[in-house]
């Protein structure tokens, strides 16, 4: 028998569960991988990586329990999710704490996360005026027509680490408020504050088997993409990855919506309000550490307004780089010694490929930190397409900065980027913004807005290479998603019998 791994103070270092058929169980893994703070570099706690075994049953499980849950009335599914939201506002403050610890991000930002998605739980508080049919009286004689929507079984959702409690509750609650049952992979690098959102799920009366929680990396992935039980895929994350959920969830006969990378561009005119701005920028590009697929990480300055540049510069500099939970916090540490690395390494690549360094971040320290993190506000000018810190999604809090000399020119840049999950555009100019918004092609539009993301009666809408799957999360697009349109035909007698043959065949025309 292995020995209990403890911590440098001797401690005993908790283990993360699995939930399968309701109950909370250890893994017999022999895999596990250590949940860091990024700050401090302190073991929290271990995640184990779930055999295949493990996840077959929490998938059976899954399977079982649709039988019963499907047929269970809505407003008994309502119920539950006024229940589950009432619940995640008693203990936001608390599992912001845990999030904030195990993912590096601000209290504030950490609150927000779990806000963001605390309103997709209160949107499927509707699910009964979300997931109703509809019905044509008299298509033909005596002929009415009309459609149910119906879950579709056991759906399975892998979440990623940017968003431990935004993303998992943009998914599994809208599913199971559908009728459907549910297997979630949290991101093996900070699924603590999921698992608490999990355990009030269940205390709000979710039912055992409805929802089913196994961690694990590509393994587990693709366990769930080749199940013959599993019904659909929701994902989240980076592009590698969600591309090849995709392909493999769809060759295995999946519904897959895939939400992926970004290089989200933000167009400033010169009659912007120059304050508000700047606040907008500094904000949407450095906030939670660029650790955002909405994040703003390329600002195109159109004509006169590229002499903002010395602002926006002087701007960031006043951000403050700490731990998560020191007050006062504008930016915390990225997710990991891997992901520093990463950005680090980026940013010495747009140096060498000529961009200008106006605001370098890679040798901030944080005292009482020395281990963290750590990555400051950095700046680049004189950025070309051809650049890797153009092409490629850095995430992190490193902006990117262009100068177009007039709107069309702007359009053109923005369009010609693969990526298409979100934009921006800053200006009093109503005429400016309905030509933008009409000839930018890109799935989300922002007007003075910085991070367009849609409230939750609305729907999630990336596009391009940020994207694959028609149908995107949350609102009404993911009911659709989450059920199947079942189309009925009926003719019924007034004495409820036929006096000869019935024509199979509705003629309709």
């Amino acid at each position: 028998m292995n020995a209990i791994p403890t911590s440098r103070t001797g401690q005993a270092i908790p283990a993360a569960k699995l939930l399968i058929d309701g109950e909370f169980v250890e893994s017999g893994t022999t895999e596990w991988r250590d949940i860091v703070n990024p700050a401090t570099q302190e073991v929290l706690a271990r995640v184990p990586f779930a055999t295949k075994e493990e996840v077959d049953a929490a998938i059976r499980c899954a399977h079982v329990a649709f039988a019963t849950w499907k047929r269970t009335p809505v407003s008994v599914r309502v119920r539950i999710m006024l229940k589950y939201q009432a619940l995640i506002r008693e203990h936001l403050p608390r599992i912001a704490k845990t999030l904030s610890a195990e993912q590096g991000k601000t209290l504030p930002d950490a609150e927000g996360d779990i806000f963001r998605g605390l309103e997709v739980v209160e949107h499927a508080c509707s699910i009964g005026t979300l997931q109703q049919g509809e019905f044509a009286e008299n298509v033909a004689g005596s002929v009415d027509t009309y459609t149910l929507r119906q879950p579709i079984g056991v759906c399975a959702g892998i979440t990623p680490f940017n968003f431990p409690a935004m993303i998992p509750l943009w998914m599994f609650p809208m599913a199971i408020v559908c009728g459907n049952t549910f297997v979630l992979k949290p991101s093996e690098q900070d699924p603590l504050s999921t698992m608490q959102l999990v355990e009030l799920a269940l205390e709000a009366g979710v039912p055992k088997g409805v929802l089913n929680v196994v961690h694990g990396g590509k393994d587990v992935v693709d366990a769930l993409c080749t199940h013959d039980l599993v019904k659909a895929i929701s994902f989240v994350g980076s592009t590698a990855v969600g591309t090849h959920v995709y392909r493999l969830g769809s060759e295995h006969g999946k519904r897959v919506q895939s939400m992926m990378g970004a290089k989200n561009h933000a167009v400033v005119l010169p009659d912007a309000n120059r304050e508000q701005t700047l606040n907008a920028l500094a904000g949407a590009g450095f906030g939670a550490a660029g650790q955002r697929c909405m994040a703003t990480s390329v600002v195109v300055l159109v004509g006169a307004s590229k002499d903002w540049l010395p602002e926006l510069v002087e701007k960031a500099k006043t951000l403050k780089v700490n731990a998560g939970h020191e007050p006062k916090t504008d930016i915390g540490p990225v997710v990991s010694r891997a992901a520093k690395a990463r950005v680090l390494g980026l940013i010495d690549a747009g140096v060498k490929e000529g961009a200008t360094l106006v605001l370098d971040g890679r040798d901030v320290t944080v005292p009482g930190y020395e281990d963290g993190n750590f990555v400051g506000p950095t700046i680049f000018s004189d950025v070309t397409t051809e650049m890797d810190i153009y092409s490629t999604e850095i995430f992190g809090p490193v902006l990117c900065v262009m100068t177009a000399p007039t709107l069309d020119d702007a359009i053109a840049l923005v369009n010609s980027n693969p990526f298409g999950n979100g934009v921006g555009l800053f200006t009093q100019s109503g005429a400016a913004a309905r030509k933008f918004q009409s000839e930018i092609d890109i799935g989300q539009v922002g007007i003075n807005i910085p991070i367009p993301v849609p409230v939750p009666f609305f729907s999630f809408t990336g596009s391009r290479g940020s994207k694959l799957g028609d149908l995107g999360p949350y609102g009404k697009q993911v009911v659709q998603f989450y059920t199947q349109t079942k189309t009925i035909t009926a003719r019924w007698f007034e004495d409820g019998t036929a006096t000869g043959p019935v024509n199979t065949t509705i003629r309709l025309g």
